[in-house]
């Protein structure tokens, strides 16, 4: 399958392993699931806000912009697709041991680097080790890479539009199901609690 690597790294930014997995899962999820998703035929519900998901994004066409991508915070390599015109559902996991050799090196170095610790020298290797990472991820099988579940289907409801009101406190127009009342006047999400300490004598 002939994936557009390079115009995921430019969408994100730059090349990583966090990235090659989002890479790997939608490569999976194209195989198994279906191409490019058409509008919301194909949904996907990703378990994590990192890297991965830009590519999952980009390469399978499940945005939020759609209501197709669904992010569930739970911190997890985990990404689910399902396609909406019979079921077929698709539970991706990333496996706990496809980290490869380097290991405990490349996480001290890497910590080092965000901590901005680390020599020029440890950069340098860290950016080595992180790019044979990223090989061997890309090179990997993907029965090996991931845990693969066929899994019954939740099929989410397809995005709504919703009509807008006025929000009391700040005069800008909110999506109606995110309306908060108080004393019978609309609010946004955020004057509404800004307001609702104020009465709770928090300030």
């Amino acid at each position: 399958m002939n994936l557009d690597i390079e115009g995921v790294r430019k969408f994100h930014g730059h090349s990583c392993p966090g990235l090659t997995i989002g890479i790997r899962a939608a490569e999976l999820a194209l195989r198994e699931i279906g191409p490019h998703a058409a509008d919301e035929e194909v949904v996907a519900i990703v378990e994590t806000d990192n890297c991965s998901v830009d590519a999952i994004q980009y390469l399978t066409g499940c945005t939020f912009g759609k209501g197709n991508l669904i992010y569930r915070d739970y911190g997890k390599n985990a990404y689910t697709f399902i396609r909406r015109s019979d079921g077929r559902t698709l539970r991706i996991a990333l496996r706990p041991d496809v980290l490869g050799a380097h290991d405990d090196e490349r996480e001290q170095l890497f910590r080092k680097v965000l901590e901005g610790t680390a020599t020029e020298e440890e950069q340098a290797r860290s950016a080595i080790l992180r790019a044979q990472q990223v090989d061997d991820m890309l090179a990997m099988p993907l029965e090996a890479l991931f845990d693969i579940q066929d899994i019954d289907p939740v099929i989410p409801e397809k995005a709504r539009i919703h009509g807008s009101m006025i929000c009391t406190g700040c005069g800008e127009k909110v999506m109606e199901t995110r309306v908060r009342l108080l004393g019978g006047h609309p609010y946004c999400i955020p004057c509404f609690e800004t307001r609702d300490r104020r009465i709770q004598g928090h300030f």
